[in-house]
């Protein structure tokens, strides 16, 4: 992921942001979601350019999505910072999920001009 911020001019502090919110998405797919697939590609909107990354899994599903974004909410034995820590670090943040279906959420950073 670091080569494609560096190859797109990202600043060290959005390509840290970036790599921090993959991280904690990644980290509870595999734990919450029992595994699934991240997608990194090149987005821009005809103004912008940036990364999407897509999260998405077949795992058992957020049952109460609002309670898993508030601060302080876990189902295991963490923080409970992740989904919300993750939204603010990103530019765009969209989190679908179905219980016993599963879960996708994409994010979005756009480089600064």
């Amino acid at each position: 992921m670091l080569e494609w911020t560096s190859r797109l001019g990202f600043s060290s502090l959005e390509s840290t942001k970036l790599v921090t919110a993959a991280s904690e998405l990644a980290r509870n797919m595999l734990v919450h979601g029992r595994g699934g697939q991240m997608i990194l590609s090149e987005v821009c909107d005809g103004q912008r350019e940036g990364l999407q990354l897509r999260f998405e899994d077949n795992g058992p599903g957020i049952a109460d999505i609002a309670q898993a974004m508030t601060d302080g909410f876990s189902t295991g034995r963490s923080l409970g910072l992740g989904l919300g820590g993750a939204r603010r670090l990103v530019n765009e943040f969209e989190l679908w999920s179905e219980p016993a279906k599963g879960t996708l959420i994409t994010v979005r950073q756009w480089k600064r001009r």
